[in-house]
């Protein structure tokens, strides 16, 4: 069994065709998404769109959520002038999307499970098992990873929200965690650069077990920047320029 594993498209359905593309040139049994499909690009429909002909699993995404429901969540995190234009965003994203878009978003759940056969499952999410929010990296303690996830150490777990491919061992357990990275706004969390640069890829991981055979790929596809460039100008998000400008190098 292959299982896709891919997460955080922010409405940049370009990205996430360029790495279908890639995807169907390998074959898969079945796609996971990790949450924040839709919030923050300039395809916010058309991503809602495409994920439908995909007929994938989608959990829900702290960005998804605030966009359906304008609820803060992490709001201690982001400066107030960055508040103010993501309001903006967000307000011009939700003009994009119909009734029915609406609908299937509000629909995604917390987290979704996956039997892989062989008495092994794997489960997904966004940020955590229990929050969206959560943040779990690498130099995340290892006591404190271990806690958060050991009630769930008897599925493969994958999660979200770091835009950051990785993977750890879950303790006293023969099952890991992994992030499949970013599919839309994928970047280097040691960059030197203060402007936050992104990188013109799409992230995402496939997952292939065969009888108890485990194997783990994480894949970076290369995306047309100039055509990315197009698509942002021709959307009139608000602040398209700048969002383009974080891919300069």
């Amino acid at each position: 069994m292959r299982i896709v594993v891919l997460s955080d498209v922010h409405g940049n359905c370009f990205a996430l065709e360029t790495a279908l593309a890639d995807m169907k040139n390998l074959g898969y049994d079945h796609i996971v998404c990790n949450g924040d499909m839709i919030q923050s690009g300039p395809q916010p429909h058309e991503t809602v769109q495409l994920l439908r002909e995909m007929k994938c699993s989608i959990v829900m995404g702290n960005s998804d959520a605030w966009l359906m429901t304008g609820v803060e969540t992490d709001a201690h995190l982001i400066s107030e002038e960055r508040r103010k234009k993501l309001d903006i965003v967000r307000a011009w994203s939700l003009s994009k999307l119909t009734d029915e878009d609406r609908a299937f978003i509000n629909a995604f759940p917390l987290t979704v499970t996956v039997d892989l056969g062989h008495n092994r499952k794997l489960l997904a999410f966004h940020g955590s098992p229990t929050s969206f929010d959560q943040f779990l990296l690498p130099s995340t303690p290892e006591d404190e990873f271990q806690e958060i996830l050991k009630p769930y150490a008897d599925s493969i777990l994958t999660g979200g929200h770091m835009h950051l491919q990785y993977t750890r061992r879950l303790r006293d357990s023969q099952n890991f965690f992994f992030n499949p990275g970013s599919v839309g706004v994928a970047y280097n969390h040691e960059q030197t650069n203060e402007n936050g640069l992104l990188d013109p890829w799409a992230e995402y991981a496939i997952l292939t077990l065969e009888g108890m055979r485990v194997s783990l790929e994480f894949r970076r596809i290369p995306f047309d920047m100039q055509k990315m460039a197009e698509i942002y100008r021709k959307s009139n998000r608000p602040f398209a320029d700048t969002a383009m400008e974080q891919y300069a190098r």
